[in-house]
């Protein structure tokens, strides 16, 4: 069963991969800022080379490079592991917030519009800022994991639309919220809930913004493999 569950969960590990699991997340992340800062792959300046810096820089501030680090400790072919489970984390707790009604805990909502921010800027990081950032063992479960990604800004978007009397009439039930964030994000619109509020309209704004930005943006670099230097170059050999 043990054999079973290993062979499952974290598949085949070649000497390739052992090779890149060598250096650990946080020194690849520095390594990342480094290369952006020295202009060793972009030849970038002024608000470009700004923007670069502070994706990158960004990824120190949130708990998702320390729990690599920490599955590196472990063993290298648990990092992978780690962060599946970290991001399926991500998705249950919003709704965990909405079917329990727990939006008046402040303390919970502080923290999921935390770990909410760090898939936000995670995304615009792999596309400008991935310089020293090595392409994943697979695709697609890359593409598996915005998936997920997605699924977890729409029950955030969700959770944050029921804080406050913030519609044109109250959802009724908990799956309300994620219907109108769900429908928000792709840009339907029916019309049965509307925000009459500043902040829910900007909320509502800002979902939609980022709706095109992380499925239209990112599928796209996915799609086309665009060759560029860091997490989408297909040839390089990774340190």
């Amino acid at each position: 069963m043990k054999q079973f569950l290993k062979k499952l969960l974290l598949g085949k590990i070649t000497s390739r991969d052992r090779t890149k699991f060598n250096i650990t997340p946080i020194q690849k992340r520095i390594a990342n800022i480094r290369a952006i800062w020295n202009n060793d792959h972009q030849d970038d300046n002024g608000i470009e080379k700004i923007v670069r810096l502070l994706l990158s820089i960004s990824q120190l501030l949130f708990p998702g490079l320390y729990i690599k680090q920490l599955a590196h400790k472990i063993g290298y072919e648990y990092r992978d592991l780690s962060m599946d489970i970290y991001v399926l984390l991500k998705v249950a707790f919003p709704l965990l917030i909405l079917v329990n009604d727990w939006q008046t805990n402040k303390i919970l909502i502080a923290l999921m519009v935390y770990v909410l921010f760090e898939t936000i800027l995670y995304i615009p990081t792999l596309i400008f800022a991935s310089d020293m950032l090595s392409r994943p063992r697979s695709y697609k479960r890359s593409m598996l994991l915005l998936f997920f990604n997605y699924i977890e800004i729409v029950f955030s978007f969700g959770v944050l639309y029921t804080c406050g009397n913030n519609m044109n009439r109250p959802f009724e039930n908990w799956y309300d919220p994620i219907y109108f964030s769900m429908v928000t994000s792709s840009s339907i619109g029916f019309g049965d809930f509307v925000p009459v509020t500043t902040y829910a309209k900007i909320l509502v704004s800002f979902q939609a913004l980022f709706f095109l930005s992380f499925v239209v943006l990112f599928l796209s670099f996915f799609t086309n493999k665009i060759k560029n230097k860091g997490y989408f170059d297909h040839e390089s050999e990774e340190f």
